[in-house]
């Protein structure tokens, strides 16, 4: 079973840092995007920030200059370093990947979501 484990999170105060980590698991052929979304409360979800496997970068832009995205394609993991934070950035946040399988002699690409990591911003 492939699956998205994701750690980090927690709560930090109005100008520090937290850093989330997801890694994916099981029979993985390959990653294309990776990224992470949130949700706050009564809010829709939004993208955060995503990542090809080339490395090439999206971001919101309420979180350019303060959050950053990376990946290391030999762990398949995704982390989401987070400074500067704001009380707005108070959320759920959820690693989604594009993850490649094998099925035979096809290759399906499978559209995970972790399980969801509260961050909450103190002012």
């Amino acid at each position: 079973q492939v699956q998205l484990v994701e750690s980090g999170g927690g709560s930090a105060q109005a100008g520090g840092s937290l850093r989330l980590s997801c890694a994916a698991s099981g029979s993985i052929f390959s990653i294309n995007d990776m990224g992470w979304y949130r949700q706050a409360p009564g809010k829709q979800r939004e993208l955060v920030a995503d990542i090809l496997k080339d490395g090439r970068t999206n971001y919101a832009d309420s979180v350019k200059g303060r959050f950053t995205i990376s990946r290391d394609n030999a762990k398949n993991t995704v982390s989401l370093q987070m400074n500067s934070l704001k009380p707005e950035d108070s959320a759920v946040y959820y690693c989604n990947a594009g993850v490649v399988v094998r099925n035979g002699d096809q290759l399906h690409e499978l559209d995970l979501w972790g399980q969801g990591t509260q961050v909450t911003v103190s002012s």
